[in-house]
């Protein structure tokens, strides 16, 4: 099995410490699938990572605006296609739960742990002995969950959308989506495991391979079954998830241990344990909790929302989807940077885990509110482009991109809470803290949701999820200290300040610049240039760390880029 092209070691640098690198001055030569050592990963590792994971993330999000334009052009915004969005929860909760959020907060630490024994000379091998112990059960979990969907699917719909004509057609869609309990959860133990060991190829390209099972399905079925063929693309896409990941892994569990005696054990390093953490229920609970909650605002907006016209539940579902597209983007670096962070608390250097959460932050900031500014001055062209045709008509444009543009106003703090919440999980502990600040999002969302829904209908909806998910930000940056990785709150809620002002004058004038142009195309790419130019130029004069750290690390990123293999 060859491994990928050799990077150095060292850190993405901030104005404090600009020489300091984590594998020392110029850093030390690894390879990036090393099975035992996995020294500490250089700037231009993690900037080609997170370049590699951005590209093909964005090819599963262009074939998921492929997939949303195909539902809306074979099944428009009608109550069909409601139906089927209701049934769509299950796999947006099981995306989360399994995929995203949550196995993942709760595997990757764990994984990081065995892979700092193995590194140490445990006795056997620790990762093999971590699969061995958890998969099957996981496993077993799985199947229970699925086929317990598929006997609630009746009540579980009448919960979801009391407000729906005929639920029956919901029924059916949310059956055939149950299979995504045991596909979702297998693709995000292998999308844990994988990334963990450094390999970010096969995890990054499962959406690809999710959302041409679904387009596949639909374009093949929807003559015979109409929008339950959705739902069967669903199936097929979820064990698409796993037929992409499963080589790479089988691959890197079949290697021996090297560079560490496998046999008797080392004594740890100062500050990390020599024995191992388990992975405990507390661990997976509090987890699964947080990632419950979080994925609950979608379950507040359809509850609120079913009650309202035919046509609002796809509204939102729309806006939404495109709306996330920068907050997407802006997690990719923390998506690699986390088995980096969670590795360090391993081997007890809290001051590394500080350092990198820091600057993920500065970073993810300065790219989501480029893309909030560009959804906000841009929102109708965007609509119009991507959805207008067939069954989506002008006033689905209309009313999409209005929602749209409310749902951006949240974008900033959907971001802090998932580069955040890391923090929270990657010491392979329980964590109760994350939980309890996104419980108080959920009520702040509901409460502003059901107050704002019958003047403003799903604007109301959206602006408290937006609410919502800002407090609970706020909240989990207050909690920053023994709970998590200790990072200065006061310094980096300044320095998130000066993106966020750019971000309001790059909106002002990507909106007035989009509003000059005829047609939505031009438009388009009138106020995105606009919006690009004034927020690059604003960001450098505040002196923004995220908007250097962003140029500098796409020439790192394209400075003799390699191929990258995925095995």
């Amino acid at each position: 099995m060859d491994d990928e092209p050799p990077v150095d070691a060292g850190g993405t640098t901030d104005r404090a410490a600009t020489a300091r690198t984590a594998g020392g001055p110029g850093g030390a030569s690894v390879r990036a699938g090393e099975p035992a050592g996995l020294p500490a990963p250089s700037r231009r590792f993690l900037a080609r990572a997170a370049l590699v994971t951005a590209v093909l993330s964005v090819a599963g999000s262009l074939l998921g605006l492929v997939r949303d334009q195909a539902l809306a052009r074979l099944f428009g915004a009608g109550s069909d296609t409601d139906a089927f969005l209701v049934a769509w929860t299950v796999p947006e909760f099981a995306a989360t739960l399994l995929i995203e959020d949550g196995l993942a907060f709760a595997l990757i630490p764990a994984f990081s742990v065995a892979l700092a024994r193995r590194s140490r000379g445990a006795a056997g091998d620790p990762v093999r002995a971590l699969v061995a112990g958890t998969l099957p059960r996981l496993s077993l979990a799985f199947v229970a969950v699925g086929v317990l969907v598929v006997l609630l699917a009746p009540p579980l719909v009448e919960v979801l959308a009391p407000g729906l004509p005929d639920p029956r057609l919901a029924v059916d869609c949310t059956r055939l989506t149950a299979t995504c309990a045991v596909s979702f959860g297998l693709a995000g133990y292998c999308s844990a495991a994988l990334r963990a060991h450094r390999r970010f190829t096969a995890p990054a390209a499962i959406y690809v391979a999710y959302n041409v099972g679904i387009v596949a399905g639909m374009f093949v079925l929807a003559g015979r079954w109409g929008v339950r063929s959705a739902a069967v693309g669903v199936a097929v896409g979820g064990c698409l998830m796993v037929a992409v990941q499963l080589p790479s892994l089988l691959g890197q569990l079949r290697r021996r241990p090297t560079g560490a005696s496998a046999e008797a054990p080392a004594e740890a390093p100062s500050g990390a344990g020599a024995e191992p953490r388990p992975l405990g229920a507390a661990v997976v609970a509090s987890v699964l909790l947080f990632a419950v909650c979080r994925q609950s605002q979608v379950l507040v907006e359809r509850f609120l929302a079913s009650n309202l016209p035919s046509g609002a539940i796809s509204h939102l579902n729309y806006a939404q989807k495109v709306a996330q597209m920068p907050m997407i983007l802006s997690l990719m670096l923390c998506t690699v940077t986390f088995p980096v962070v969670a590795r360090a608390l391993a081997e007890g250097d809290t001051e590394r885990a500080r350092g990198r959460v820091e600057r993920d932050l500065a970073l993810a900031a300065c790219v989501v509110l480029l893309g909030t500014a560009t959804v906000v001055a841009c929102a109708p062209q965007i609509i119009g482009l991507l959805f207008q045709r067939g069954a989506f008509t002008a006033a689905d444009t209309a009313a999409t991109a209005g929602v749209m543009r409310v749902y951006a106003l949240g974008l900033l703090g959907q971001t802090l809470v998932g580069a955040l919440v890391r923090s929270y999980f990657s010491g392979a502990r329980p964590s109760w803290y994350p939980f309890g600040a996104m419980a108080v999002g959920i009520a702040v969302t509901a409460w502003l949701g059901a107050l704002g829904v019958g003047r403003w209908g799903v604007y109301g909806i959206a602006a408290a999820n937006a609410a919502g998910i800002t407090v609970t930000a706020l909240v989990l940056l207050a909690g920053m200290g023994p709970r998590s990785v200790p990072i200065r709150v006061r310094p980096v809620l300044h320095e998130l300040s000066r993106p966020l002002r750019a971000a309001l004058a790059a909106a002002l004038a990507g909106t007035l610049a989009a509003d000059r142009c005829d047609g939505p195309l031009a438009g388009l790419a009138a106020g995105a240039l606009t919006v690009t130019a004034v927020f690059v130029l604003l960001g450098r004069a505040l002196d923004a760390q995220g908007v250097t750290a962003a140029l500098r690390s796409v020439r790192s990123a394209t400075r003799r880029l390699p191929y990258v293999r995925s095995r």
